[in-house]
């Protein structure tokens, strides 16, 4: 503001010097000083010229400033001005735009580049008065599908119409659904469809999603193998590098040429050692062979409470032994159509994970209940322990993990596997601060 007003100033001077400059001019021409009066004149000349070229100039850099924040050209150099504090505050708007259209720039760079590398298709469209235009397409939709990188809505439809008239036939609306497409004239491949529509600045965006549930369950069958071998691994690597290393002090031991009451003690600790791991690998493999050939379920009418009962009474016995208090909420007769020795032996699994839970935990008490909606039985089992910690959480249903030492990690994995046998699910969730395991049946 003070600039401003000291730019008015100093045109305002100018003026008045070429006011006072013509008067005199005048003045001496009035009482015969006529040199005088033409060099007066020479200076008013110069005076005006002097404040032509500066109001010029003035409006030419304003001018050439605000033409290239309009038109977003940032790469004009005010440098030779930037002593002039006439136009600081104008420069400062200028730099400061020009810092923001490189943020913007550099950020649409990043998502573009994030875009390009997922491995899904990807669409954005613009409504453009009735039509609509592309306004980003992914290098993986483009490649997956051959389609080039067209700007208008027809030319897709012309490459990918099966896709278009899905998208066209919800008027551009909210869609979440599965399609089959044909690539490269190949066999049609199954896609999972998502969009969704959002306004933004009064611009109408569409934005389309497509993955390859081929691809999606392909990488979850190289995870699941992966995380299978490495537990497999490191169950194998426990019991043979000791064995290893027994056979090798046997070794050792038996090429000696007389064995003293000291050597035969430390053989016959060797050969229980390599007994117990035998064992250990021996309980590894069976459960494996409990997972790989689960017998499919014998169904058949059950009652709930006496399914639930029967577990109670196996259980009871480790109860009393661990002076936990068992709720029994299951009291509506409700009938499931199950495996009632399979579905047993998940109930016992989870009574027995809660016990273990329980160990360090006071008071010590374990809930069963159910309940049904939606055409399901929901059967909960949930107890007063700490609960699951967050790092393990998505690990507690791989085949072999375990937290216990003595245990083989295929509990919680088998009943996962006899309750997706049924038809059914089981989860676990926390709910102030308490973990419980909840399984899904259909109600008969």
């Amino acid at each position: 503001m003070l600039r401003t007003l000291q730019t008015y100033k100093l045109l305002f001077l100018r003026l008045i010097f070429i006011v006072i400059g013509i008067e005199l001019s005048l003045y001496f021409f009035r009482i015969g000083l006529l040199f005088t009066g033409i060099f007066g004149l020479c200076m008013v000349f110069l005076l005006g010229r002097e404040m032509y070229f500066y109001v010029r100039n003035m409006v030419l850099i304003y001018n050439k400033t605000i033409s290239s924040i309009l038109q977003d050209d940032f790469s004009s150099d005010f440098s030779k001005h930037k002593f002039n504090s006439t136009y600081n505050e104008l420069f400062t708007l200028y730099e400061t735009l020009k810092s923001k259209q490189n943020e913007q720039v550099t950020r649409d760079i990043i998502y573009r580049s994030i875009l390009n590398n997922i491995e899904s298709g990807v669409i954005i469209l613009q409504k453009q008065e009735s039509d609509w235009s592309i306004f980003l397409m992914n290098d993986y939709f483009s490649s997956h599908f051959n389609v080039p990188k067209v700007s208008k809505w027809k030319y897709l439809k012309n490459q990918l119409p099966s896709l278009c008239e899905i998208i066209e036939e919800d008027d551009f609306h909210e869609i979440k659904t599965s399609i089959e497409l044909s690539i490269n004239e190949q066999s049609k491949q199954t896609f999972v469809l998502q969009a969704s529509r959002t306004e933004i600045f009064g611009q109408d965006y569409f934005i389309v999603l497509l993955d390859s549930i081929q691809n999606v369950v392909e990488k979850k069958e190289k995870d699941a193998w992966i995380n299978l071998m490495k537990v497999i691994s490191h169950e194998l690597l426990n019991s043979i590098t000791p064995i290893r290393s027994i056979c090798q002090n046997l070794e050792d031991l038996v090429e000696q040429d007389s064995l003293s009451t000291e050597d035969l003690e430390d053989i016959k600790n060797s050969v229980q050692t390599m007994l117990r791991r035998s064992d250990h690998l021996q309980k590894f493999v069976e459960g494996y062979r409990k997972l790989a050939m689960l017998p499919s379920p014998k169904k058949e009418k059950v009652a709930l409470p006496q399914l639930v009962e029967n577990c109670i009474q196996v259980m009871n016995p480790l109860f009393r032994k661990s002076n936990i208090e068992v709720k029994n909420a299951v009291t509506q007769n409700y009938l499931i159509n199950v495996d009632s020795q399979q579905i047993e032996q998940v109930l016992i699994n989870l009574l027995t994970n809660s016990i273990n839970a329980l160990e360090n935990s006071d008071p010590k008490q374990i809930s069963i209940s159910a309940e049904a909606k939606n055409n399901r039985i929901f059967i909960k089992v949930s107890d007063s322990g700490k609960g699951i910690e967050k790092e393990i959480e998505e690990k507690i249903f791989l085949p072999f993990f375990t937290t216990r030492t003595e245990g083989a990690g295929i509990g919680l994995t088998l009943s996962k596997n006899i309750i997706e046998a049924h038809g059914g699910y089981i989860s676990h969730k926390t709910e102030g601060g308490k973990t419980f395991f909840e399984i899904s049946l259909i109600e008969d």
